[in-house]
């Protein structure tokens, strides 16, 4: 009697356990639905030349990400009736000087591509 009480108990334990696990691997459900999927190219306004390594952040967030070879850069944020996105030269010697620049999106549904042109310093 004891060990069939003993057995049923390290079987609840180990289920739970494996509950946690995976719940610790795979998270909990995220709801997505609301987010606005940002994506651009971020150009030289002099040469029209894509420009790699600008910086590209929403004031409202946390989150940034640098533009690749190609200037391009995609990212989600979370929808707002407006935010605040900011281009910052951040690699200087790399791929010349650039002045920052903020640009204000207001009512984006669920997409939005930006064609960003940067003067140089």
């Amino acid at each position: 009697m004891k060990r069939s009480w003993f057995k049923k108990l390290l079987g609840g334990f180990s289920l739970t356990t494996a509950v946690f696990i995976f719940q610790a691997c795979y998270g909990t459900p995220q709801d997505f639905g609301a987010d606005i999927y940002v994506e651009g190219v971020v150009k030289s306004e002099k040469t029209g030349e894509p420009i790699m390594g600008i910086k590209v952040s929403v004031t409202d967030n946390p989150q940034y990400i640098y533009t690749d070879e190609e200037g391009w850069f995609s990212f989600y944020t979370v929808t707002a009736d407006s935010c605040i996105l900011k281009f910052q030269d951040q690699d200087a010697l790399q791929n010349g000087s650039f002045i920052d620049k903020d640009t204000i999106l207001r009512n984006v549904n669920k997409q939005i591509f930006l064609n960003i042109f940067l003067e140089e310093k």
